[in-house]
Formats: C-alpha cells, sequence, structure tokens
C-alpha cells in the first residue's frame, strides 16, 4: 500500500463504525460542528435529556445558560452529551471537545482547542481582551496575561462564534481541564445571558473551579433498566446467579454493565463467575477494557499507547510517530476494527476510559518509548511545551538537556499567565536535573510557582526537599520567605507575622527590595491579625521595620513611605504617622507605581481612612482600581474595590458599591480569591437588610476565628452596629458596639464602631457609656484634625450634651459633613438633631430636620434610618412625602448598570468590558432599559435617570468654622 493510501486510510472518518456507550446501536449524524451520535432511545434518562434540551431550547429562543454534569465513569454522561447534540443538530452550532488528563499541565491547553476554530472572530475583541487571549496561546510576546481578561474574551468569543444563532458548546471530561482553563470556562459560563449560548461540561465529581454553577448529577440505572441493559450486552444469556451479582456489582453504571460481561470466561457466564468486591469499579471497567484488546497484535495495541499518550488527536502527528515506531496501515485497521480508537478529523477512543485504560496498564518502558516518538515528531517552533513534556516523558535518567528545555518552558508558561504549569514543568525540570546545585535552584522556583497558582502544600512539599540540597545564602533566605508566606496561606495563624518578620530580615542585605515587600507583608499579617494575633507581635514587626527603613525616613518613594507610615501607626500612634502617611498618600496620587507599590497601594487608601480624610480616600481608591484595570491586576483589583466600595458608601451612592461588590464575585470566580464578603455585608447593614447581615456576619466571624484574622469580627460588630441603630434596634446595637471598645487602637472598623456605640447608648439611657465611647472617639479625631474626623467628633459630642451646646455641636457636624460631602453623614446627623428637638418640644425645627433627613436618607439607600425618620414624623403628625414613582425603579440592577454606563458614553463592548458580561447582553438589557423607561435612545437616559440619581441637596462647599 503506498504512502498516500495509508494517509487517505488514517484521514478518512469512519463514522458508521463510531460505538455509542449507551443501551442500543447507533447512527452517526453531522452538523457544522463535527461528528455527533444518536441512537434510538436512552433508556432510564428521560428526565437527564429533557433538561438538556430544554438547555438548548433557551439557547434558541436567545437566552444563555450552563449545565454541569456529573457522574461516575460510565454512568452515560458521554451518552447524553452525544445525543443531546444529535438532538440540537438542526438550526444550531455545535462546539465541542474532550479534554485530556496528560493536557492538565499545560497552561490554556484546553481552552486553546477549545478556541481553535473561534481565533479567526479574535480581532473583534476589545483590544486587551484580545491581547490577553493571545498571550495565552502564545501567539505574542507579553507579560503574564489577566486570566479575568482570558475569560473575557473567551466569553466574547463564544458570542461571536454564535452569531445569529444559537451555540451549543460541549465540554466532555472537563475534570481534565488544566487549571488556567477551567477557571476561564467557568468564569465565561457564569456571565452567560442573552448571546443564545448553552454551555454543558460534563465530569466525574463537580471540580472547585465549576462549585456553584447548575448542576445535573447522573446516577445508575434503575433495577429493570440494568437487567434489560445487561440482556442486551449478554445476548447468550448468563447464570442467574452471575446476572444478579453483576447487577449489583454495577450498581446501574452502563458502560460496567455492557463491559463487564464482555470479559466473562465461558465457565463465568456458566455459574463459575464471582467478584471479590476489593477492585474499584472504574479499576474492574478499565481491567476489562484492556482484556478486549489483549487479542489484538502487539504493534497495534502500541499504536492504541501512542494514541493515548498524545492528548491533540492530531492524525498526521499520530501518523509520522507511528512510522517512527515502525508502525503500519494495518495496525490502524486492527485498532478500528477492535472498536478501540475512531480516525477521522481527530483521533479518539470510544469512550475515555479506553484512553486511561490503555495508558495505565502499559508498562513504564513502553510509555517512554512513544513518548520518545511522539517528541521526535513535534515541532521544536511551533509546539516546544508539548515537545518537552513528551521529552520529558521518555527520559529516565537525569539530563540536563531535558530539564533545560522544561524550564524554558516553564517561563513561557509563566508569561501566559500559567503558574500552576509553571509549577509542573519546573518540578520535572528538578526531578531531572544532574546537578545538586541546579536542581536546588529549580525546586525554590518550582515551589514558588506552585505557591503562586494557590497550592502552598505543594510548595512546602517541595521546600523539604530542597532544604537537601546545597543553597546560596540568597537562596537559603528565599526558602525562609517562600515557606513563611506558603505556611501564612495555609494556617493564616498568629505565627504568621513573626515568621514573614524574620524572612525579611534575612532578606536585608541580599535582595533590600524583596526584604522591604516582606515586611510589608509581616507588617499586614499582623495587622489583620489584630486582637487573634499578638499585640507584641504587631509592636515588635513595626518597630523592626521603623529600624530597618531609619536611613530611608528621607525617601520620597511611595513604598518607602507606606512601609514606614504604616509601622509608624501602628508602633507609636496617629499623630507619630500623620506626616509621613500623607507624604506617602501624595507619592502614591503623584507618582507611576510599579508592581509592588501598585500591590500595596490599599495600604494608602486605608491610612485615608484611619486619617479621616474623604479626599484621599476617593482619589486613592480611584486611582488603585484604575491602574488595577488597565493593566489586567486582578491579585490588585478585588482589595482596590473593598476600598472603592468604602468611599462610594461615604458618597452616598450604594447602587455603585452593589456594582463593585458584583465585581469582585465576577472576580473571585475566575480567580479564586478568598477576599471574604465584607462589602456586601456593609451594604446590608447600610439598606437595614436585617437576615442578610446577619448571615453574612455569622459567615464573616466563623471564617474570620479559624483565620486567626480579628479584623473579620472587627467588621462583623461594626456591620451590625449600624444595622442595628438604622432599626432602632439600639440594645442590640450597644451589645455589637461594646465588643470594640477594647480594641480602639487598631483603628479602623474598631474606631467607626465608636460613633455607633454611642449614638446606640444614648438612646437605651446608658450615659456613662455613651461618655466613654465619645472619649475614645476623641483620642483618634481630635489628633487628626480633619474636618471628617471633627464632624464625626462633634455628631458623638452632641448625643452627650444637652440644650444649646448639643444644638451648635449638631449644626458644626452637618456643616463639615457637608463641606466634605458625605451625604450619609448629613442625613444621620439630621436626623439625630430632629430626636433631640422633637424630646424639647420644638416639634416645627423638628419636623425640618426629620424632613431633610429622611429625603437624603431615602436618596443614598440607608433604608432603615429613612424609616427611622419616617417613624419620627409620623410620630410629630406628620405623613412623610413618598417619592413620586419612577419608572427606573423597575429596572433591575444589571439594567441600571447597563443604563448608568450607557448614560456616561460607553458603547455596549465597552459595557460588557466593564461589567464583565458580553457585548449581546448589555445590548439586550438596554433594550429592556429602554423600554421600562419608555425612551427611544441613548440619549434621553440622562434625563430618565435624573431623577434616580438625584444627590441630596447640600450647599456650595466652603471651610465651615474651627480648625480643619
Amino acid at each position: 500500500m503506498s504512502r498516500a493510501t495509508v494517509r487517505a486510510v488514517v484521514s478518512a472518518a469512519r463514522a458508521s463504525r463510531l460505538v455509542c456507550w449507551t443501551e442500543a446501536p447507533c447512527t452517526a449524524n453531522t452538523t457544522e460542528g463535527g461528528i455527533v451520535r444518536d441512537s434510538v432511545p436512552l433508556r432510564g434518562r428521560r428526565r437527564e435529556l429533557a433538561e438538556l434540551d430544554a438547555l438548548v431550547q433557551h439557547a434558541r429562543a436567545g437566552r444563555s445558560g450552563a449545565l454541569v454534569v456529573s457522574g461516575e465513569a460510565g454512568v452515560g454522561k458521554t451518552a447524553l452529551l452525544d445525543r443531546m447534540a444529535a438532538r440540537a443538530a438542526t438550526g444550531v452550532r455545535i462546539e465541542r471537545i474532550v479534554a485530556s488528563e496528560s493536557e492538565m499541565e499545560l497552561a490554556y491547553a484546553g481552552l486553546q482547542q477549545l478556541c481553535g476554530p473561534m481565533m479567526s472572530s479574535a480581532a473583534s475583541l476589545p483590544a486587551p481582551q484580545r491581547e490577553a487571549i493571545e498571550a495565552a496561546f502564545g501567539l505574542r510576546r507579553a507579560s503574564a496575561p489577566s486570566p479575568f481578561l482570558v475569560g473575557l474574551a473567551l466569553l466574547g468569543l463564544l458570542t461571536e462564534r454564535a452569531g445569529e444563532r444559537a451555540l451549543l458548546c460541549v465540554i466532555d471530561d472537563a475534570q481534565w481541564l488544566d487549571e488556567a482553563s477551567a477557571r476561564a470556562v467557568a468564569f465565561a459560563a457564569r456571565r452567560l445571558d442573552a448571546e443564545g449560548i448553552a454551555v454543558v461540561l460534563s465530569m466525574r465529581a463537580v471540580g472547585e473551579a465549576f462549585a456553584g454553577l447548575p448542576q445535573l448529577v447522573v446516577e445508575g440505572l434503575g433495577h429493570e433498566d440494568a437487567r434489560e441493559l445487561l440482556r442486551l450486552a449478554a445476548p447468550g444469556g448468563l447464570d442467574r446467579r452471575v446476572r444478579d451479582q453483576l447487577i449489583a456489582e454495577a450498581r446501574g453504571n452502563p458502560l460496567a454493565l455492557r463491559e463487564l460481561p464482555r470479559a466473562l470466561s465461558p465457565a463465568q457466564v456458566a455459574g463459575g463467575f464471582a467478584f471479590t468486591g476489593s477492585m474499584p469499579l472504574q479499576s474492574r471497567i478499565e481491567q476489562s477494557l484492556v482484556a478486549q484488546l489483549e487479542p489484538l497484535p502487539g504493534s497495534a495495541r502500541l499504536l492504541l499507547l501512542l494514541a493515548a499518550a498524545d492528548p491533540t488527536g492530531d492524525p498526521g502527528l499520530l501518523w509520522r510517530a507511528s512510522t517512527a515506531l515502525g508502525l503500519g496501515p494495518e495496525d490502524f485497521d486492527a485498532a478500528e476494527a477492535a472498536d478501540a480508537l475512531v480516525v477521522g478529523t481527530r483521533v479518539g477512543f470510544r469512550h475515555p476510559l479506553v484512553r486511561s485504560a490503555v495508558y495505565r496498564a502499559a508498562s513504564p518502558e513502553e510509555r517512554r518509548r512513544v513518548h520518545a516518538a511522539l517528541a521526535g515528531v513535534t515541532s521544536a517552533e511551533q509546539d516546544p511545551d508539548r515537545r518537552a513534556w513528551h521529552r520529558a516523558g521518555a527520559t529516565l535518567l537525569p539530563d540536563e538537556e531535558v530539564a533545560a528545555d522544561l524550564e524554558r518552558s516553564a517561563v513561557r508558561a509563566r508569561r501566559r499567565g500559567g503558574a500552576a504549569a509553571a509549577g509542573a514543568f519546573l518540578e520535572r525540570a528538578a526531578e531531572l536535573t544532574p546537578t545538586p546545585v541546579a536542581r536546588g535552584r529549580r525546586l525554590i522556583a518550582a515551589a514558588e510557582a506552585k505557591h503562586d497558582a494557590g497550592a502552598p502544600a505543594q510548595a512546602l512539599r517541595l521546600l523539604d526537599t530542597a532544604r537537601d540540597h546545597p543553597l546560596t545564602p540568597l537562596q537559603e533566605a528565599l526558602v525562609t520567605r517562600l515557606r513563611a508566606r506558603a505556611g501564612y496561606a495555609l494556617r493564616r495563624d498568629s505565627s504568621g507575622a513573626g515568621l514573614l518578620l524574620a524572612a525579611a530580615q534575612g532578606l536585608e542585605g541580599l535582595d533590600p527590595v524583596l526584604a522591604r515587600d516582606t515586611y510589608i507583608e509581616a507588617l499586614s499579617a499582623a495587622i489583620y491579625g489584630g486582637r487573634l494575633g499578638d499585640a507584641e507581635q504587631v509592636a515588635a514587626v513595626a518597630n523592626a521595620i521603623l529600624e530597618a527603613t531609619a536611613a530611608e525616613e528621607d525617601s520620597d518613594r511611595a513604598r518607602d513611605l507606606i512601609l514606614r507610615g504604616q509601622a509608624l501607626l501602628a508602633a507609636k500612634g496617629q499623630e507619630a504617622a500623620i506626616a509621613t502617611l500623607r507624604r506617602a498618600q501624595r507619592a502614591f496620587l503623584d507618582q507611576a507605581p510599579d508592581a509592588l507599590e501598585l500591590h500595596w497601594m490599599w495600604f494608602a487608601s486605608r491610612a485615608a481612612q484611619d486619617l479621616w480624610d474623604a479626599r484621599a480616600l476617593r482619589a486613592l481608591a480611584d486611582r488603585q482600581v484604575e491602574l488595577a484595570r488597565a493593566e489586567g491586576v486582578v491579585t490588585v483589583l478585588p482589595i482596590a474595590l473593598s476600598l472603592l466600595m468604602l468611599a462610594q458608601t461615604v458618597d452616598g451612592d450604594l447602587d455603585a458599591v452593589e456594582a463593585s461588590c458584583d465585581e469582585i464575585d465576577a472576580i473571585k470566580d475566575v480567580t479564586g480569591h478568598p477576599l471574604p464578603p465584607y462589602g456586601r455585608l456593609f451594604l446590608c447593614a447600610y439598606r437595614g437588610q436585617a437576615g442578610e447581615t446577619l448571615r453574612l456576619g455569622e459567615q464573616i466571624r466563623a471564617d474570620a476565628r479559624e483565620r486567626g484574622e480579628g479584623y473579620g469580627l472587627s467588621a462583623v460588630n461594626f456591620a451590625e452596629a449600624v444595622l442595628y441603630n438604622g432599626l432602632g434596634r439600639f440594645a442590640d446595637a450597644v451589645t455589637s458596639g461594646r465588643r470594640e471598645l477594647p480594641y480602639t487602637h487598631e483603628l479602623s472598623h474598631a474606631m467607626r464602631t465608636l460613633l455607633e456605640l454611642v449614638e446606640a447608648a444614648a438612646h437605651t439611657g446608658e450615659q456613662a457609656l455613651a461618655e466613654q465611647a465619645y472619649e475614645q472617639l476623641a483620642g483618634v479625631t481630635r489628633p487628626v484634625g480633619t474636618n471628617w474626623a471633627l464632624a464625626v467628633l462633634a455628631m458623638a459630642q452632641a448625643q452627650v450634651r444637652d440644650g444649646d451646646e448639643a444644638e451648635t455641636l449638631y449644626r458644626e457636624a452637618i456643616e463639615r459633613f457637608e463641606y466634605e460631602r458625605i451625604p450619609i453623614m448629613v442625613g444621620r446627623c439630621r436626623l439625630l438633631y430632629g430626636e433631640t428637638l422633637g424630646r424639647q418640644g420644638r416639634h416645627e425645627d423638628a419636623r425640618g430636620q426629620l424632613r431633610a433627613a429622611h429625603e437624603v436618607l431615602s436618596v443614598c439607600g440607608l433604608n432603615g434610618f429613612a424609616e427611622r425618620a419616617a417613624r419620627e414624623l409620623s410620630a410629630g403628625g406628620e405623613t412623610p412625602r413618598v417619592r413620586a414613582h419612577h419608572p427606573a425603579a423597575r429596572l433591575t440592577d444589571q439594567e441600571l448598570n447597563v443604563a448608568r454606563l450607557a448614560r456616561e458614553g460607553l458603547t455596549n463592548r465597552d459595557i460588557g468590558a466593564r461589567l464583565f458580561i458580553s457585548s449581546r447582553t448589555a445590548e439586550y438589557h438596554l433594550r429592556k432599559v429602554f423600554t421600562k423607561l419608555g425612551i427611544k435612545g441613548r440619549a434621553e437616559l440622562r434625563t430618565a435617570l435624573a431623577e434616580l440619581d438625584q444627590a441630596p441637596p447640600a450647599p456650595a462647599p466652603r471651610p465651615p468654622a474651627g480648625p480643619a
């Protein structure tokens, strides 16, 4: 046979010989998406098929959705996907891939397989998304792409691929997706809305990345269906006892019911068969599959192993490798005749378990042989990483050339954002490194990559191995630092700050920049530990930093200033730190920050909160979010958004706070960022939503205790105090607020809770407690002297004073809050002032303050406080004015977010990029906005939304009397 003939045989699709792992023979249908399989109705799967068909029907109607199909190996997931694809073939585009276990260590390998046919549409993506996905696939040289932007790019490509038709995207064996691909797919699946896309993923057990997506659990067949399937699988009949035992052991697993009888000998069929019960069902199925292949010639079995070791399914690559091994067309024919291999436009197996069964059953020597053949025919220019991985699979003894090749692949993986893949490459490179010194270096690099990929336990394991190798002083210091960071990530206990401090001190003189970065990590760990940490340790860390940075006291660099300023704040208090922290804030605003400075910029925003500087808080939070978005730094963005939410709350824009919460949740979907839901907790508290506030508070409190982070406890106590004061449950507010009295020195939420405690104690008649909280509040506001601080102090003092003095203090507080444009506090202060006037019998004056308070608080969305003002007005005989109904009130949160961005002039594509939805979904929501508001286009949005976004009245800015 000529080579051309052989190639024709290899590339020919033999669709009629596909084997469906269902209860009956099947026929093949070919659609735009490739080969799909259809057959007579599946036995016992009516419920599952109905759910899958409904998902496709929704896509046909222009709505999108995702479904995770889970169940043990062989339970029939692939058969269900085959049937769904066959039934969806008319009028639906189909994209389908099967993930491979051997690809798990290659960053974005699964995503590249899925997106390959769609990349011609990449030009239509926003530039940051297009550049990110091209970098992820190695199509452009760039820094590591943001996984966030890669997920958005996937969403955009799926939308473009759908076009005007529905799109069905199917990923089988999704448990084998590499981590980077899994997160991108999960992110896109969660953001689907109005694109006409159905995404279906099948996997054995639902992985962490896909938790929260809609689930369909596929279980074993019922007894009667299992009996019938077994009868079809063994038409010659089985001994009754053998049949009953097979049914019991298979537990309704269709593949087990079909495959296990094939491995029975005639004597076993007649009644001599018995299971030992000691082998898992999957292993038994694999053993049966391998036993069925034993009659094949050794060369055909080698061909199957070759195909199992190559996850790409490239027929040309398989042909070249088989030629190198001396295999011929007769081996392809034998493998296909045994219904083990399917050769078409891609090479595949009749069932995913065939691949794993063949590979696991092979000897190490056989595996090395096929990997060597695949390495020899894989292009070093076009696919260097797979070539390096195959070379590693073919190598037994240490080999520096192979190890160096793997190290270069790790660099490329890092560049594409695949920290997990880089860790795998480096770990294998270390195993194959002949010299101890180089092996130690690669182990440290592998450990760092594992830590960055969110696997601190694996990082510690590699560091234990590195300890046995000769290390330079710098490497020893790096091991100490990485061990401290990984340990803190795992345990979050009080030892973290001390270990990080020791690591920072060890880096002094070796790597000053890294030493400073580690110092600030140590200080951060100490501060967040708070009351659950060690107060002496906080002081020790802060003083050590001051000593180490004494020579840099006059530095103008933002990172030096914030490190020293925060250390002064922790060690010596506000007064000592004010000047340095203000210089740091100015440096962060004026200088273009490098990566480290951007990472620690949140410390400057926190300092603005601790120094009661509303304007600096707004500017710094906006600046960090802007820079993090522009650079795609999603490790920084959630924390930056958390501080932006504080600024948005100060501004009285709770809708913007909710949008920021949604953005953080979207980031967490793709990155797994562990930030607790502080922003949503505060949002619910200010809105007076008791049930959700208390639920989130309980969750955060338990997590904080487990992690040893007192910051979380303080956040919950503050949120509960705000909630209860708004609802008028002052005794409960006292209970929550009193918990923070011993921790005023921690500043942050503990400091802010004091104002809530003054209000609650004053309303419950606990005058001594109110005075105590006021005095402690004075200790953290007077030294600062900003208008925000002095307004808070005046508001608190007014509640513990009487008569004209109290009235003067309320007016001062309101004036200062108005000057600083903090409407939520203007409203709350007017509410307290009105209540006080009412108690004095000055009802007309009281109504004026309460009316103004109700208006401001209603506009800001502080519903609990607004209702409290309404009750006071009603008690005084006045019915509060209800704001006229506005059509915008009927908009959903997503519609409102889209409308606001469209009002600002953003295109649908820009809106989609900002809200992490597709441009088509943005367009869909905008059409609904126009209909609900009764307008014709974007030009009318500004007027239509004006009433909803109306800011509370505020006088022209002018400095109030008194110190500023």
